[in-house]
């Protein structure tokens, strides 16, 4: 499903015209307000810049903190760094995508998570550590992750309610 852009998105962009030294803050902009970068802001920011979507996409493409596809609302981050895979983060990256039914970079159906595995959180001292939207958990066991997992879809239902 195509992403209809908003005002706020489409002032931003119209408010970037001819400055192409913008194109990766004006790129952080529109991912805060929807996530990710939808196709039909890159096709006006290339509009609006007189570039071509090509080069917009090569940038969203080099720089891993830009996304193509809409995220969960929590993205769960599983160190790979050295001390994180010596003490269990390949084996809690492997249960957490088996419990979701995801692999890295996907998204799980109900928009609830998105998995992502990182090269290192710098927090090796506390291995194997994952990160929940911001918050950082050390010492992480695969028994640890069905309680965040459980603790994340209960604050869903919260706000459901």
């Amino acid at each position: 499903m195509a992403a209809r852009l908003n005002p706020t998105a489409k002032k931003l962009i119209r408010q970037s015209r001819n400055k192409k030294d913008a194109l990766i803050p004006l790129l952080q902009d529109i991912q805060a307000i929807y996530g990710y970068v939808p196709s039909e802001a890159v096709d006006l920011i290339a509009k609006e810049l007189s570039i071509f979507p090509v080069e917009i996409y090569g940038i969203l493409t080099f720089y891993t903190q830009f996304y193509l596809t809409a995220r969960g609302r929590y993205t769960i981050k599983v160190c790979q760094g050295t001390a994180c895979h010596v003490m269990g983060g390949k084996e809690i990256l492997d249960y957490l995508s088996d419990k979701l039914g995801i692999r890295k970079g996907e998204t799980t159906p109900d928009g609830m998570f998105s998995l992502e595995r990182v090269a290192c959180l710098g927090c090796c001292g506390m291995a194997p550590v994952i990160v929940v939207g911001s918050d950082f958990y050390g010492r992480c066991s695969i028994q640890k992750i069905d309680e965040l997992l459980d603790k994340y879809r209960s604050k869903r239902a919260k706000k459901v309610k």
